[in-house]
């Protein structure tokens, strides 16, 4: 069974489930992972939230977003690769649509390689549709750059 829950403010807990963070970033991001430094430091404003997915006290994804007045942007989602395909990404949503509506959200945006066909199957399923492409935004040496397809869900 997994539980979503709104980072808290217990220190120790803090600091281990942002760590833990950390650690499926340079497993799912290898070439782009964000650090527990870049991660608490994030978190220090109060415009960015984390959602994070637990089994009994395993911190097996999480979910990295900013709202802005009625505007909100995923900035990392990811699932540990031991729970992928197992729902946890469509629970995510449901939990962080709910939040986003309460505060009455109008919006929400996120950006995805364009060869991440898997996550963008995940985000035309949760109602996001591609508003933009940046061409050849993803660069990494001798590998053809990758597009950016930024994807938005309007709410009202």
């Amino acid at each position: 069974m997994f539980d979503i829950k709104i980072l808290i403010d217990e220190p120790a807990k803090r600091v281990a489930t942002i760590q833990a963070v950390a650690a499926i970033e340079t497993i799912i991001q290898p070439q782009d992972a964000w650090t527990y430094q870049t991660l608490g430091e994030l978190l220090t404003k109060d415009s960015i939230d984390l959602l994070v997915v637990y089994q009994i006290d395993k911190v097996v994804g999480y979910c990295l977003y900013q709202v802005v007045f009625e505007q909100a942007e995923i900035l990392r989602i990811g699932t540990h690769p031991d729970y992928q395909r197992q729902g946890i990404a469509s629970r995510i949503f449901a939990r962080l649509n709910k939040a986003l509506k309460a505060n009455q959200v109008e919006s929400l945006l996120l950006e995805v390689r364009a060869d991440n066909t898997a996550a963008i199957a995940l985000y035309e399923q949760q109602g996001l549709a591609v508003i933009h492409t940046r061409k050849g935004y993803y660069k990494a040496a001798h590998q053809p750059a990758v597009d950016a397809l930024i994807m938005q869900r309007i709410y009202v």
